[in-house]
This record gives C-alpha cells, structure tokens and sequence, in this order.
C-alpha cells in the first residue's frame, strides 16, 4: 500500500500547477461532450445509410483537414499566443455540433450533412491540435512534461469511457440529436477554464516571428534529427493502419457480433477503461526513451491480434481494455518523446507534423479500413492493424539501434540542426 500511493503522486503531480489543474477539468467535460458527438456521428451514419464504407468516409472527414493544412497550423501555434488561439478554437468547435443538433432535431438530416458537419468540425480541430498539444509545456515546464503527456492521455481516455457511455444512454432516451447539442454546452467548460488561467504564470516561450519558410525549416530539422524522424514515421504506420477504431469498433458492434448501439457502447468504454490505466502508468513515468517506443508498438500489435481472435464478445470486451492500454501507451510515449526532444521554437511545427502523422492519417487509413471490414469483415480490419504495428516494431527497434548513442542523450537546443536553424540576432 505504501508503494501505490507514491506512484499515484507521480501521476498526478501536475495537477499541484493550479493552471494546469483548470486545464485538466475544462478538459474532461469538453473532451467527453466531443467523444458523445463522435459516437453519435458514426451512429447516425450508419443508422442512414447502413454502409461500413460510409462509416469509413465519416472518421476520414474528421481528420481531412489534419491532413491537409495541419502542418500549416503549427506554424500558427508556433507564432501565436497559444491559450488565445485555443479560446478562439474551443468557440468555433461549438459550431458545427449546433449546426447537427438543428439538422437531426428538425428530421431532415441526409448523410451528406453530417459529411460536410464532420469535415468543418475537423478543420477547426486541425488548428486546434497542435496549439494544444504544444501548450501542455508552458502550463507546466519540461520537468513535468512526461506526467502532463500521461495525464493528458487520462483526460482522453476518461472522456472515451464517459462519452460513449452518456451518447449510448442519451441516444436510447433522448435521440441522436441530443448528444450533439450536449457536446456544444461542454465547450463552455474549456472556455472557463482558459479564461480563467493566470497568464504570468505560464512557462512561455517567444513566439516565433513571422518568416517565410518556417515550415521547409520545420520539415529539414526532423529530417536531420533521428530521435525525431523514427517516432514519427513510427507513428505514420501504426496510425494509419492500426489505430482506427472508430471505423471498426462500430462495424465490429453490428456485423460481427450483431448488437446495438449499447453493444457499440460497451466495446468503446471498454477500450477507454483499459486506456485509462495505461494513461496513469505512463504518467507516473519520469521520462520515455526508444526501448519504451518499440515495446509499446509490439504490445498495441500484439493486443490487436488477440481482439482479432475473440470468439465472442465477452472475451473481445476484456480483451479491448487491454488494447486501450496499450494504444495509449504507445500513443502517450511517442508524444512526451517528441516534446522532450525538440527545440522549443520548432514545438508547434513538430507537433502539428505528429498530428498530420497520427490523426491526419487516418482519411487513408479509415475508408481503407472500412473496405476491408466490408469485403473480408471487422476482424481483418484489425488483422491488419496488428501486423502493422509489429512489423513497425521491428524496423523502428533497428533504426535506434544504429543511432549512436550520444544522439539520444543530446539536448535539443544543443543538435546542429537546432543551431543552423536559430534565428540571427544583431
């Protein structure tokens, strides 16, 4: 007993930050009222036009936009003051799920409504993103990073286990149309919370000034630093082609197993309670290093081959948690690296290229998954996911394998990449 409860403080040591701590709870209720549009989304397109293919075409709109401009969005993050331009973000997200609730509640919703809702949504997200993932540092400085990473992941991962839960629950008794609605009152609770923070008390950095080329810059440092590249096309693999549950999850729910909505519920809370526990194990963490990337790949694959082979869905929801763990581990551990690995002024950039790679990935490799579980079945889809992320596991545990080892140990600011590209000063 004496041991747990010095590993619970590690897992929550950023929440003594009081900023951080808003952050945390504005978070939890904005990011489960998202996962209840999210889920009433996918419902919605499948209840009209009971297509895996359309399933498959609705998580692809969502993340377009990450695809399309969102490295560009980190060059904003990079420039602006980042708890503003989250305010602005966090208010155009309420847009689009008001726009839903009017168009389900009046009855005249068509599927290619919410294609053009879901893709507005994710455009707003693709600068939203990287502003947040690269404002977790100032909230709470580099020495807490890995357990701010960890906690984030939390946040996630509870709003993934209460998202699903509530949708489930309000779909059956209200209609699909209130879950959207829901989701456009949670993000006042984001909006209090930003506003309500102690600007003197955020470790900024300045922000970049504007020049041209800031992106090429961004693109030739990662290319220049492996400890950089070899997470990153880690995760371009495993994100595409692994991580896309919420084209299978749906499918697995009605085809394999023949259920509902509840079924779809319970195979989605599962995985988020599972998630849940991996995301407090990686915060407790003080640091992340290669060994730790390449182990969670081969378990994210290994977990993705047992959920393919669960004979029924007692099994597949035990099983689902363990993947949860998993895919946030891995998930958590390639962020927190990334973030302890780059110079500050590039963070934006670099973390708006994660999100290309992670999220952005999934236009390719959601309809791809949907074909496949339409042609073969869900559990192909997550076949070859789980191959994937094995095989990944292998080629990345080679490439850090022929880095030397001073690389890894080199401070950002100290790589002569970081130091061609600092800006000139008279």
């Amino acid at each position: 007993m004496r041991a747990v409860k010095p590993a619970l403080g590690r897992s929550f040591a950023s929440l003594s930050v009081p900023n951080y701590r808003r952050y945390f709870f504005g978070q939890i209720v904005s990011q489960s009222g998202t996962w209840m549009q999210t889920v009433g989304e996918l419902w919605l397109v499948l209840t009209l036009t009971g297509s895996a293919v359309a399933v498959g075409i609705t998580t692809a709109l969502q993340f377009t936009p990450i695809l399309l401009f969102g490295a560009w969005a980190g060059v904003l993050a990079d420039r602006m003051d980042k708890r503003k331009l989250l305010i602005y973000t966090q208010t155009a997200m309420a847009i689009p799920a008001l726009v839903l609730w009017v168009l389900a509640a009046s009855g005249i919703v068509e599927s290619w409504m919410v294609f053009a809702v879901v893709f507005a949504r994710g455009a707003v997200n693709a600068f939203d993103n990287p502003a947040r993932q690269s404002f977790v540092v100032e909230l709470v400085g580099p020495r807490r990073v890995v357990n701010a990473v960890g906690l984030n992941s939390a946040i996630v991962q509870c709003a993934r286990v209460a998202g699903p839960a509530l949708a489930g629950i309000v779909i059956a008794t209200a209609g699909v149309s209130t879950a959207f609605l829901i989701n456009a009152i949670s993000f006042i609770a984001m909006i209090v919370a930003l506003r309500g923070m102690r600007a003197e008390e955020l470790e900024r950095n300045e922000p970049t000034p504007r020049r041209s080329g800031q992106l090429r810059s961004a693109v030739r440092y990662v290319r220049a630093t492996p400890r950089l590249y070899i997470p990153l096309m880690l995760t371009a693999v495993v994100g595409t082609l692994s991580f896309n549950f919420q084209t299978l999850l749906p499918l697995l729910a009605r085809f394999t197993f023949h259920g509902h909505a509840g079924t779809y519920a319970a195979l989605t809370t599962a995985m988020g309670v599972g998630a849940l526990v991996g995301a407090l194990m990686a915060s407790a963490r003080p640091t992340v290093g290669p060994r730790l990337l390449v182990a969670a790949a081969a378990m994210f694959g290994a977990m993705l081959l047992a959920a393919a082979s669960a004979p029924d869905l007692v099994l597949e929801v035990v099983v689902l948690a363990f993947t949860g763990a998993a895919s946030v581990t891995f998930a958590s551990s390639v962020n927190s690296f990334l973030q302890l690995n780059v110079r500050p002024s590039m963070r934006g950039r670099v973390m708006a290229l994660y999100s290309v790679v992670f999220l952005g990935s999934n236009p390719i490799g959601g309809p791809l998954m949907g074909w496949i579980a339409g042609t073969a079945g869900p559990r192909m889809g997550l076949l070859v996911g789980a191959a994937a992320a094995l095989a990944s596991a292998v080629v990345a545990r080679g490439a850090f394998a022929r880095m030397p080892a001073e690389e890894l140990e080199q401070r950002p600011e100290e790589s002569p990449v970081a130091r061609d590209l600092r800006p000139v000063t008279s």
